[in-house]
């Protein structure tokens, strides 16, 4: 018995073509013996082939009394009678040299052995092809989208049909994943970390058809921490910035306090302006009473944590005024004049008292 494969949604060809001649006493196929003195003679294999529109053949000569084409033990047509009610099998051909007919649209269920039976003057003989019916791969089942606490355990589904089965495959959509995660319908996780969030593929394919895909997102949350807090240096009468970022899921909610007394929005020289992961406490004109450490706190449901952050005051650097070497050689020269004349101040009052 051979086999035909066709792909669902496809037409069946079943195709026995024999060499020409009469027919032999094989109990398999329905084949006629080669011509004896036949010159140049064709000679055909038994084959099957797929193709659109296709048909099932079964060839004979004039000594065929009988014919007809069967589904396991239900009769399809005996001649030009059709004893099936199914509208997708018709008769194609009813020759001395050929009978066949077609199947539209084949579902698995068309799926085994068909037999074309000829009765001859001399005892009967079938031929037989098995049909198989391919499907292509689809995922029925997939897990939900999910959102689970770090450190916790989880299990993603996907259930494939097909023919022949598919294989399922899960893989992590990540620049750090290599390879599959799981070659199987279900994908384990324990102790899911952070990183380990982001889309889940899953992948059906038993190469009838391109593969399917469908993904499951996995968000994972953790309680904030924060990554930068910079104390800033700032002049009285500038405007100064204190910066925290904080990584969380769900995003963290900020708070600013100085002493113990949390600053809020709206003042007339201090702004909040919170992000997702940042946060910012801006001063419009710094004085001397903003100077001090400020904490900053991030929060969400899972947890919290805080980082101190100072404004000190930054000194402004007065510059000596630069004076050209001319300036200090006139400076030299008059200090060597100032010098020389308290040098000749005593000789000239000695002179004076010798003269009198």
């Amino acid at each position: 018995m051979d086999n035909v494969t066709v792909r669902q949604g496809e037409s069946a060809t079943l195709s026995l073509t024999p060499a020409y001649g009469t027919v032999t006493s094989s109990e398999d196929r329905c084949i006629e013996e080669p011509a004896q003195h036949a010159s140049n003679p064709t000679v055909y294999h038994n084959s099957f082939e797929r193709i659109p529109g296709g048909q099932e053949k079964c060839t004979v000569d004039n000594r065929v009394t009988r014919v007809a084409w069967l589904n396991r033990s239900t009769i399809l047509y005996a001649g030009n009678d059709k004893w099936c009610l199914d509208p997708r099998v018709v008769l194609l051909t009813n020759t001395k040299t050929q009978y066949s007919i077609e199947i539209q649209n084949v579902d698995v269920y068309d799926e085994g052995p068909y037999t074309c039976s000829v009765q001859t003057d001399n005892h009967p003989k079938t031929s037989r092809v098995h049909l198989i019916v391919q499907v292509s791969p689809k995922i029925i089942e997939i897990s939900s989208d999910i959102s689970i606490n770090e450190g916790s355990n989880i299990s993603l589904t996907c259930i494939a049909t097909g023919r022949p089965e598919p294989t399922v495959t899960w893989r992590h959509i990540s620049p750090t994943a290599v390879g599959f995660m799981s070659e199987d319908e279900y994908l384990e996780i324990q102790g899911i970390t952070r990183a380990q969030s982001g889309d889940y593929e899953c992948s059906a394919s038993n190469d009838v058809a391109a593969p399917v895909v469908r993904r499951v997102k996995v968000t994972v949350n953790y309680p904030p921490y924060i990554s930068e807090a910079k104390s800033t240096g700032v002049a009285v009468g500038q405007k100064g910035t204190l910066q925290c970022e904080a990584s969380a899921v769900p995003s963290a909610e900020f708070q600013w306090y100085k002493d113990d007394k949390r600053l809020v929005g709206g003042q007339k020289r201090v702004k909040v302006e919170n992000r997702p992961f940042l946060s910012k406490l801006i001063f419009f004109n710094v004085s001397e009473h903003d100077y001090g450490n400020y904490t900053c706190v991030a929060s969400n449901n899972l947890g919290h944590t805080n980082a101190s952050i100072t404004l000190f005051e930054e000194k402004t650097t007065v510059m000596t005024p630069w004076k050209a070497p001319g300036a200090v050689s006139e400076v030299n020269n008059g200090t060597s004049r100032r010098a020389g004349c308290i040098w000749l101040l005593p000789l000239l009052i000695l002179h004076l008292l010798l003269k009198f």
